[in-house]
């Protein structure tokens, strides 16, 4: 996945599919999770929301200097993306 310039760098469709499984997995019920690209450790990091409107609480990569930036976010359970 991300391998694309768009993207810092590519993700492991393994790793993806075991963020989405841990998700759904949560006794809290999130639906969401976030893709955050971690600018100083240069890696991504999985973050799981309850609600849409949450993702608006991160800064999207590649419009910000901020240091943990929102590469993607996907519905945990139809896994289609939705930001």
């Amino acid at each position: 996945m991300f391998n694309s310039s768009e993207y810092p760098k590519p993700l492991n469709e393994a790793q993806f599919m075991a963020w989405l499984e841990k998700g759904r997995a949560s006794r809290i019920p999130f639906a969401y999770l976030l893709i955050i690209w971690d600018e100083l450790e240069g890696e991504y990091l999985p973050i799981y929301v309850e609600k849409r409107a949450d993702l608006m609480s991160y800064e999207k990569y590649g419009t910000s200097p901020a240091q943990q930036l929102l590469v993607a976010a996907y519905d945990l359970y139809s896994e289609s993306r939705v930001g």
